[in-house]
C-alpha cells in the first residue's frame, strides 16, 4: 500500500492515489501519453534514459516499466542491464550512451550540463531530438518522483 490511501479502481495503486484529485490525473496521463505516443526518439534511446532515471529516482513502477515495442527494438533485458553500467559499455550505440549520460545529469546535476557535453550532444543529435530527450526525461524525472515519494508498487508488468 502507498502513502496515500485511495479507493480501489481496479487499474492499481499507481493510478488509484491520483485519483483522489481526476483533473491532475488526466493530466498526468495526457502528459504521459504526449511523451510516449508522440516521442520521435528510437525506442532504445528512449529506453536508455527513462531507465536510467528510472534507478536514479527508485521508482518501483518505473523499474518495472518496460516500452510496448521495446523487444522488437532489441530493448530487452541484457540491453537494460548494459544501460545500469553504461560509461563501460561496449554494447550500447554512441547517441544510446548519450541518451544515458544525458538522463543521468539531467536528473543528478542539471547545472553540470557543460557546453563540452552539449558539443558531444549536438554532434549526435538535431535539435528537434535534444528537444524530445529533454521533455521525456523532464516528465520521466517528474513523474518517476512523484511515483517514488508516493511509495505505490507496480503492478505485475507495465508496457509504454
Amino acid at each position: 500500500m502507498g502513502r496515500i490511501d485511495a479507493p480501489q479502481s481496479g487499474m492499481g495503486e499507481h493510478i488509484d492515489w491520483a485519483l483522489l484529485r481526476p483533473r491532475m490525473a488526466a493530466g498526468m496521463g495526457q502528459l504521459s501519453e504526449a511523451v510516449y505516443g508522440n516521442s520521435q526518439l528510437a525506442v532504445r534511446e528512449r529506453e536508455a534514459a527513462r531507465w536510467t532515471i528510472a534507478l536514479i529516482n527508485d521508482c518501483a513502477v518505473c523499474r518495472d516499466t518496460r516500452a510496448r515495442d521495446g523487444e522488437a527494438a532489441g530493448a530487452t533485458e541484457p540491453f537494460y542491464a548494459e544501460v545500469t553500467d553504461w560509461r563501460a559499455s561496449t554494447t550500447l550505440s554512441v547517441r544510446e550512451r548519450l541518451a544515458a549520460e544525458f538522463a543521468e545529469r539531467f536528473a543528478l546535476d542539471h547545472l553540470a550540463m557543460d557546453d563540452e557535453l552539449w558539443e558531444r550532444l549536438h554532434a549526435a543529435y538535431g535539435d528537434d531530438e535534444l528537444a524530445d530527450l529533454t521533455i521525456c526525461c523532464g516528465t520521466f524525472l517528474g513523474m518517476g518522483r512523484t511515483l517514488a515519494v508516493v511509495g505505490v508498487r507496480a503492478p505485475d508488468r507495465i508496457l509504454v
